[in-house]
């Protein structure tokens, strides 16, 4: 944080450095006394030169975005906060003290360890800014390089508290909470301080190998339980299907046991419906076979074994 202003007090010495040399050149080109009319000449440019100096010693300008504060060697720090532009102070007696009161980056990276004893490596990323009513009292405390001196310490000393309460895997899952007491903590440790936080996120979330390698492993164990699972569960659904299945044919067959015992045509018309359909498939086939009717059941003419038993 640099001043906009010269030492008033180097200015003087070599003013009158410049105007000692022209004095003594003036004099020694003479040989004698030099004449009256020089000497007020030098005399009026003197005062002339401690004028120039006086008035531009006495400004000094405060940039956008700055604020400033004026130190006294007779008072100390004043309270007064000067805005933008240009302003007044007593040369040697006043010195401005200009601060940059616009939001600045910080980023801290910090080594921590989580409810579960896993250690994890975050980046905490805030925009911070000084107090503009506390520029006195900040500089008094802390001076300019307030950030510096205060962010690393507290930045540290939250991230450690709040992860403490989580585990690893709610770093991940409760994010959002995760920041939001960050954020909440460290406002009010740098409002202490007179500092004010426009901004607190947290960039990087990194852990250490072994925990990394940990959650694959289980990650690859529960795909291998759910696929486990499943095999499981088909499994039981074709012993199921073959229970089913096999019931089906079971009654089926009693059924057709019970027909043919009842009902003796009832051979006939099995062997009336395989002949018709022998003979629907034989009819659409390109090729052209000579076979014996009876072995294709083709033969509905001739007496069946329900009709002739002793056949």
């Amino acid at each position: 944080m640099s001043n906009q202003w010269n030492n008033p007090q180097q200015q003087m010495d070599q003013f009158l450095k410049q105007m000692r040399r022209g004095f003594n050149m003036g004099g020694s080109g003479g040989g004698g006394r030099p004449p009256k009319g020089a000497i007020g000449a030098t005399g009026a440019l003197v005062a002339l030169g401690v004028l120039a100096w006086g008035f531009s010693a006495s400004l000094y300008n405060v940039d956008g975005g700055h604020r400033a504060i004026k130190y006294s060697r007779i008072a100390g720090v004043k309270d007064e906060i000067y805005g933008e532009g240009t302003h007044i102070r007593l040369p040697w007696l006043e010195t401005p003290i200009i601060y940059d009161v616009r939001a600045k980056p910080t980023s801290i990276q910090s080594l921590t360890g989580t409810k579960d004893l896993q250690m994890v490596n975050i980046t905490c990323r805030v925009l911070s800014r000084p107090n503009q009513e506390k520029l006195p009292k900040l500089y008094r405390t802390l001076g300019t390089n307030y950030d510096e001196r205060v962010l690393p310490s507290i930045i540290n000393e939250v991230l450690k508290s709040v992860v403490a309460q989580f585990n690893a895997s709610q770093l991940i899952t409760q994010r959002d909470r995760v920041s939001r007491l960050i954020r909440d903590q460290l406002t009010k440790r740098a409002f202490l301080f007179n500092l004010v936080l426009d901004d607190v996120s947290l960039t990087h979330i990194t852990f250490s190998p072994e925990f990394a390698s940990a959650v694959e492993a289980k990650q690859i164990a529960q795909q291998d339980a759910q696929r486990a699972a499943f095999i499981v569960d088909r499994a039981k659904q074709e012993k199921q299907s073959t229970i089913v299945r096999a019931k089906g044919e079971a009654r089926s067959a009693e059924l057709i046991g019970e027909a043919i015992k009842s009902q003796p045509g009832f051979l006939e018309l099995r062997r009336l419906e395989t002949a018709r359909d022998i003979a629907h498939i034989l009819q659409r086939s390109n090729n052209r076979l000579v076979l014996d009717a009876s072995s294709l059941l083709l033969n509905v003419t001739e007496p069946s074994s329900v009709e002739n038993p002793k056949r």
